[in-house]
């Protein structure tokens, strides 16, 4: 199956469905803390798991405020970074205690003393009162949360002075939103030392910005750091580079102050230092460098080696926003889109992605598309969000043209159109998008618009896996489970599922208890087994919800508890699990770890069969057969069964032969019933062998055949059907189809009687009572009499009289042989008839009376007419 997340889709992991699968935003739950989304929207989803869910692992949460934000790779530190006091602190004598929020301060110019610490009015006092205030104190600076930086004078005097006569600055500087590797040198800038802007020699140009660095130009100190970089007109070497970028940094080059932080922050050309990045961009930011701020909002975005301040990180975003800073207008616009600093407001965050859209900026480009999609801030448009991905995809925006490829695939927007989807996902795929590798490995596995190549998938799917991607490791699992593309190898199965689940795949959780109960790729485990199915339970897997009430319902890998098994069934038919609302049923119908409720049994299965739940439709049928929780109706039971046979379930085609056989729902029609009962007994249904056999014996709908009788009552009886083991004793002992054999016949008979089968214990009594295929022994012919007379079995009620009319196997008690037959003649049973005439005709058990006695005679043969 396609992979349908969007950009973040790894969010999905965290979260079950639990409307229909196919549904582009389904009702969803989260796995840890049981919230329900009636709409699926992932950025929704992540923000829930990132700010809400109490219960939720650190790997659930987001590691970026924006999946593919390329502006900084960063790491989230846990340590508690204690923030020290503004710069303008170092102007004041501090008189009262330091730790004080607000205490007595002195001015160290002019000795003006503040009762009440207040930043701004320190910093208003050191601005325009203080006559004795040097320069470098008068500079504005951050408190806390009152942030203005001034950005409208970004240049030092000494790069004033660097500009070209036409008033063209060398703008070499390193991108907020590439990597270095990205970094292209535009040629118009160039140096104003006889460098003519047409120049293309990459080593003169190199040598004439050393030439000028070598002197002190500041400019050219930054440049030829750039060129180390990447390498032009000279080897790259980065810790040139960086030497080059700290040495400008020291003369207040703004640029090489901001890529020096850069540096500091990736470990290029140095030792990895957030805390001199964060310090660097501080300083950059408060001289109004704009991707200064912007990466300093980033800083208190993210904690990074400073405490976690979402506010003050979108007052960052919103200052240079203001200015047009493009990838600010982004992040604002998902800041208003997640509640990130500010109050949730989609409206604005569609307006911000639109604004910064319009500027080309893709990843807003893409975002707009997804809002367009799900109808985010603005109406459900998909014909717009296609248009949208299109133009990103075209800019080269990896997971637009995955979401392109979904599109096509899922019909968003766009026709259906599997084959552009599967070259889409290998576009991407190309390029190194690991979803996009999942997705093209499913094409190939299932032939989605491309021919079907097991052995491909197979490579896709150990690439990604190679990856981390856990839906990778985890179809790579399966197929050398099933053998797809590569040699079947359980063992390697086994391992990858235990690599993702412990990684905390849940579907690889729930396959590793699959494992141990079947012993694919490890041994038997039951109690292992178990336990995986719990440990995903917990994390809210529908399915391991529902096979731990199975387990223990049965007692496996752990002790039986059918009330812990009702729960579970009901815990997951509450979060729509359609297995589970089908065991509910029976639970109910059965009166398992319940009280037993035939109605709720009847709802629940209708609930389920609507749902298509194929044995769900079988037992509605059946209750509508039956009268179980709902009145009596044989023809919906017919029309059930038939519904639930054409789609090849065995007991619903047995059950529809046997209503034709009965004239269930239906006309009585023989043929039919014995045709469908061959159909399903091909098809090793053992009721429909048994059925089978009694119509070769009786001539149903075929031909009298005892030899095939015979055949298909041992093949029924060697798989444990009870009617057939009877029927099989009863040919042995009659010699039908097959020879006489009556002490096998004897066995048969016993085998079944413990079984519980009635009629066996009967003929078991009646192998006891006349020493047939055993020892005669009239104590355990009453016996056995006895017993299946007390579950109403006439003909043992009628031998049970005659063994106390006679003394078999008992004291003779002519009063209890003659209650015996009466309650058997009231059955309709003829022998009794005939022997309660008897009693009345010769007083046995009971007076003489020869009007009932001929009135039981001439009814027993009238009945004995009636049978020929």
């Amino acid at each position: 199956m396609i992979r349908k997340e969007r950009k973040k889709g790894h969010v999905w992991r965290h979260f079950n469905s639990v409307s229909r699968i196919d549904d582009s935003h389904p009702h969803v739950q989260c796995i840890y803390c049981s919230k329900e989304f009636q709409r699926a929207i992932p950025e929704r989803m992540q923000d829930h798991l990132d700010k809400k869910c109490q219960k939720a692992p650190n790997n659930a949460k987001s590691q970026s405020c924006q999946q593919n934000n390329n502006t900084l790779l960063i790491n989230f530190m846990n340590k508690d970074i204690v923030r020290k006091k503004g710069p303008v602190w170092e102007n004041f004598f501090v008189i009262g205690k330091y730790e004080d929020s607000h205490p007595n301060v002195q001015c160290m110019h002019c000795f003006k003393e503040f009762k009440r610490a207040v930043p701004q009015r320190m910093q208003a006092h050191l601005d325009e009162k203080c006559p004795k205030a040097p320069n470098d104190s008068k500079s504005i600076s951050k408190q806390q949360n009152n942030i203005n930086i001034d950005i409208n004078n970004c240049m030092s005097e000494e790069e004033q002075k660097s500009l070209l006569p036409n008033g063209e600055e060398i703008k070499l500087h390193i991108s907020k939103l590439q990597s270095l590797n990205d970094i292209t040198y535009h040629s118009e800038y160039c140096h104003q030392l006889e460098i003519r802007t047409e120049e293309k020699d990459e080593i003169t140009i190199f040598n004439s910005y050393k030439e000028a660095a070598e002197k002190g130009h500041l400019n050219s100190i930054y440049s030829l750091g750039y060129y180390y970089s990447q390498g032009i007109g000279t080897e790259k070497n980065e810790i040139k580079a960086f030497e080059l970028y700290k040495e400008a940094a020291g003369k207040g080059h703004l640029n090489s102050i901001y890529n020096l932080g850069y540096y500091y922050l990736q470990g290029i050309g140095t030792e990895k230092n957030e805390i001199k990045a964060f310090e660097l961009y501080k300083k950059a930011a408060e001289k109004g460098h704009l991707d200064s701020i912007y990466n300093l909002g980033i800083c208190y975005d993210n904690g990074i080696r400073t405490d976690k301040n979402e506010y003050i990180a979108f007052e960052l975003y919103k200052q240079v926003a203001e200015k047009g800073h493009v990838d600010s207008i982004f992040k604002l616009g998902y800041c208003y889109g997640n509640g990130v600093g500010t109050e949730k407001d989609e409206i604005k965050a569609f307006e911000l992605y639109k604004e910064a859209a319009e500027k080309e900026h893709i990843d807003s480009i893409f975002n707009l598309g997804c809002c367009y999609e799900d109808g985010t801030g603005t109406e459900k448009n998909e014909i717009k969000a296609f248009e949208l991905y299109k133009v990103a995809a075209e800019k080269g925006d990896v997971d637009s043209i995955y979401n392109l490829g979904c599109c096509y695939y899922n019909g968003i927007g766009i026709e259906k159109n599997e084959i552009k989807a599967f070259e889409l996902y290998r576009e991407a795929a190309e390029k190194g998008h690991i979803d996009s590798i999942f997705n093209l490995g499913c094409c190939y596995e299932d032939g989605i618009g491309i021919e079907k190549n097991e052995i491909k998938a197979f490579e896709l799917y150990k690439k990604a896996a190679e990856k981390d991607d856990l839906d990778s490791i985890y179809n790579l699992g399966y197929c050398y489970t099933q053998g797809i593309g590569t040699v079947k190898n359980e063992i390697k199965a086994f391992e990858l599922y235990k690599e993702a689940a412990e990684k905390g795949d849940i579907k690889s959780i729930c396959n590793l208890g699959y494992c141990y109960i079947q012993g694919i790729g490890t041994e038997i485990n039951e109690i292992k087994a178990f336990e995986s199915y719990k440990e995903a339970a917990v994390k809210g897997d529908l399915e391991s919800i529902y096979e731990l009430g199975c387990y223990y319902k049965n007692g496996i890998g752990t002790e039986k508890n059918e009330v812990k098994a009702f729960e579970l069934y009901k815990e997951a038919a509450e979060k729509g699990h359609i297995d589970s609302i089908f065991k509910l049923g029976i639970c109910y119908e059965d009166g398992i770890g319940t009280e037993k409720n035939e109605v709720k049994a009847f709802e629940l299965y209708k609930e389920a069969a609507e749902k298509g739940h194929i044995d769900s439709i079988f037992n509605l049928g059946c209750c509508y057969e039956d009268g179980i929780g709902t009145e009596k109706n044989e023809n919906k039971a017919f029309e059930l069964y038939k519904v639930s046979a054409e789609k090849g379930v065995l007991d619903s085609i047995y059950k529809l032969g046997y209503c034709f056989c009965n004239s269930i729902g239906t006309d009585i029609n023989k043929i039919k019933a014995f045709e469908l009962y061959k159909e399903a007994a091909e098809r090793g249904h053992v009721k429909s062998i048994y059925k089978l056999g009694c119509c070769y014996e009786n001539g149903t709908g075929t031909y009298i055949n005892e030899i095939k009788a015979f055949k298909l009552y041992k093949e029924a009886a060697e798989k444990c059907n009870v009617k057939s083991i009877y029927k099989l004793g009863c040919y042995h002992e009659n010699g039908i189809g097959t020879d006489i054999n009556k002490v096998k016949a004897f066995k048969l008979y016993n085998d079944a009687a413990q079984k519980g089968h009635i009629k066996s214990i009967y003929k078991l009594g009646c192998c006891y009572e006349n020493g047939i295929g055993t020892k005669k022994n009239e104590t355990k012919a009453f016996e056995l009499y006895k017993e299946a007379a007390e579950k109403d079995h006439i003909g043992s009620i009628f031998k049970l009289g005659c063994c106390h009319e006679n003394g078999i196997g008992t004291e003779k008690n002519e009063i209890k042989a003659f209650e015996l037959y009466k309650v058997a003649a009231e059955k309709s049973d003829l022998n009794s008839i005939y022997k309660l005439g008897c009693c009345y005709r010769y007083g046995i058990g009971t007076e003489i009376n020869v009007f009932k006695s001929f009135e039981y005679y001439n009814k027993a043969e009238r009945m004995l007419i009636n049978l020929k």
